[in-house]
């Protein structure tokens, strides 16, 4: 499975940003796909995750609410949308593939996207 995310920028405190992960390597609907951060100095967090069939999504409790998680199984492609976004959200954006399950641990995610920066400026 290859992963690449895309879509990161710089967006002023409250804004909106969507970011995009496009998979390719093995049937897309048949995994869930997960979102994580990692902020300048901080440990990787889990964002959220939504499973094979877009049935059921997952978020951290420091973005439910605004961030929305959706994915194109046609387009093999995963979704992030981000609104009111805070400057604590900057981070570089990870997509990443869990084949056998739906965890919020990374060590559990097989693929990794080389992820994508998002800035919030106040």
């Amino acid at each position: 499975v290859q992963l690449q995310a895309y879509g990161g920028g710089v967006v002023s405190a409250g804004g909106s940003l969507r970011l995009s992960c496009a998979a390719s390597g093995r049937t897309f609907s048949t995994y869930t796909m997960g979102w994580f951060r990692r902020a300048p100095g901080k440990e990787r967090e889990f964002v959220g995750f939504i499973t094979y069939s877009g049935s059921t999504t997952h978020y951290a409790d420091s973005v439910k609410g605004r961030f929305t998680i959706s994915r194109d199984n046609a387009k093999n492609t995963v979704y992030l949308q981000m609104s009111s976004l805070k400057p604590e959200d900057t981070a570089v954006y990870y997509c990443a593939a869990d084949l056998y399950g739906n965890t919020r641990q990374a060590a559990f995610y097989n693929y990794w996207g080389q992820g994508t920066q998002v800035t919030v400026s106040s």
